[in-house]
Order: C-alpha cells, then structure tokens, then sequence
C-alpha cells in the first residue's frame, strides 16, 4: 500500500504540473507574440509561448524581426512527420545559402511535441544547441522528441486553420538534393535538373499585433499592411507587405522587397495590379487599432513613384 501511496502521490503531481503549465500558457495567451508566416503555400500564424518558454521565443523574434526568415525556404518534410525551415536562402548560382546564425540557446523543453505545436532543431547530442532552425509538428511526436536529446524545445503553437497550409507543404513531393537537403518540398520541378528560386516553397516572417485569417491587413501599431497581390500573367502572383511612410504628406506605403513570396496557390479575395492604369486594388482590408478591428472595401493605391514602389491611398469605401 506505501508503494501504491507513493504512485498516485507522483501522478498527481505530474497531472498538478500540467495543470499549472497550461494555465500558464492560457493566463498568458493575450500577451503572448503572435508571427504570421506568409509561404509559397498560404500564409499561417504562429502563437509563441513567451512565458513558459521566454530564451527560445526572443531568440525566434530576433531572427524573426532582422528579416533573416525573409526569402528563406522549407528546406525539410517528412512525411506526417515535420515541416522544417530557417535554416537557408536561396543564392542564384549558388543554391543553399545558410542563414547567418547567433549564438546557441539553452534548451527549455516544458511542452510536448504534439501536431500543431512549433519547435526547435538542434544538434544530435547537444540539449543546448538550436540556434535558426525550426519545425512544426505534424503527428504527434511527443513520444520520439519529447525523450530524445534533452527534449525538443516547444515554443509555440499554429493558430487556427494553419496546419492546412502545413499540411499542403507536406503533401508536396520532397527531393533528395544532398547534404541537408534530403527531403526538400519542391514545386514544378523536373528531376535531374539544377532547382530555381521558384522551385522552393518560401516564405516571409512578421510579428503583428493580432491574429488574423484575412488575406489582407493593416495594422496602426507597425504599419505594415499585410496582403496578396494578382499581378496577371506579366507580373505574377505574390504575397507581400508594404510599409506605411509616415515621413511623406498624405498616405503612402512603400512596397518591401525583401517580403515578395511568390505564390503557388491562388486564394480567393486577393488584391489586383494593373500596369495598365498602375493601381492596386484590394477588395477587403481589415484594420487592427491596437486591438480595435474594423475594416473598409474596394481600397484603391496608386503607384506615385515605381523607381522607389511608393503607392498613395487613392480610395476606399
């Protein structure tokens, strides 16, 4: 009976433990950073665990708001396994080109890796090792990458319909290119020849304030508006962010390069550009007032200045 005693004693600590783990991750839902990652394949959003796992969320952040997930592609799906990416760029001429890296965190395994659920990778044999690259659970792993290498840090979770998207990229065929690369997902590619940029499913990383499933969104407190753009055959299908120039009189937004994804999907509600007329067209645009959201239609930007991608609000209803 004492040996009885001493396991429901253990268990109920173990289930108490839980408990105060989750509520940790609930009380702190509303404060917790939101990323939204627009891919080749639709965009998705991440929820990241900034209390339960603080070192490795500002270390994703870091990578994240220096832009060195911009332009960098999936470099890994296995099958009802993961989908992993951070880890490279792709040069012309080149090919992989490794993401510069900082320095390695310490781990904070906490949470198990379940589908759904964001972590790090690392080196085999080294807890402490994850510095750029990251994956996300698509099975539930919990039973291989929760008892392996110190455990695999968990630091966040795919919001809503995402892991559709995710589901998407791992339904792709995966290519043997060598090296790191042996199970790259690669789009419209014919075996045997030299994969292009456009082979590669890539993607665009950036904080915002709220979590959002709309193709479509500015918010007042970055001034990012966020979107997808139908260009027609000449110019192409992307999704992409512009920056609100609050240095120029009236309303203005500077396209950033560097956050062109090139699109594989056509999803419905997109915006339109015409090189005819030189007008951007978005159908729907929602707006995030610091947790106020509202939203207006039929919203109109004018390319003023090509050289510099400078577009001025025209109209809206």
């Amino acid at each position: 009976m004492v040996g009885i005693g001493k396991i429901v004693i253990k268990f109920t600590r173990q289930i108490s433990a839980a408990i105060l783990l989750m509520a940790a991750i609930t009380a702190s839902a509303q404060a917790n950073t939101i990323v939204r990652i627009s891919t080749s394949m639709g965009d998705f959003s991440l929820e990241l665990f900034d209390t339960v796992t603080p070192v490795t969320v500002q270390n994703f952040v870091n990578y994240v708001n220096s832009g060195a997930f911009n332009g960098s592609y999936f470099h890994r799906s296995v099958k009802d396994f993961v989908v992993q990416g951070g880890g490279y760029k792709y040069a012309p001429f080149k090919g992989a080109d490794p993401i510069p890296t900082n320095d390695p965190i310490v781990n904070e395994f906490n949470i198990s890796n379940t589908r759904g659920t964001i972590a790090m990778a690392k080196l085999g044999g080294n807890p402490d090792s994850a510095t750029s690259q990251w994956f996300v659970n698509l099975a539930d792993n919990s039973a291989n990458l929760d008892a392996q290498n110190g455990g695999f840090t968990v630091f966040g979770r795919v919001l809503g319909d995402g892991l559709a998207v995710l589901d998407r990229i791992n339904d792709m065929t995966a290519y043997n290119l060598g090296s790191a690369h042996t199970d790259t997902p690669l789009r419209d590619y014919t075996t045997g020849t030299f994969p292009a940029e456009a082979n590669f499913v890539t993607m665009n990383a950036e904080v915002v304030q709220r979590f959002s499933s709309a193709i479509s969104v500015f918010e007042y407190h970055s001034g990012i508006l966020q979107t997808t753009v139908d260009g027609g055959e000449a110019l192409g299908l992307y999704s992409l962010n512009l920056s609100l120039q609050n240095n120029l009189p009236g309303i203005v937004f500077k396209l950033n390069a560097d956050s062109l994804v090139d699109l594989g999907i056509t999803p419905e509600g997109r915006a339109t550009f015409s090189s005819d007329d030189n007008r951007l067209r978005i159908p729907y645009l929602e707006l995030n007032n610091n947790g106020s959201v509202s939203s207006i239609s039929n919203v109109v930007l004018l390319l003023t200045d090509a050289p510099n991608w400078l577009f001025t609000l025209e109209s809206y209803d």
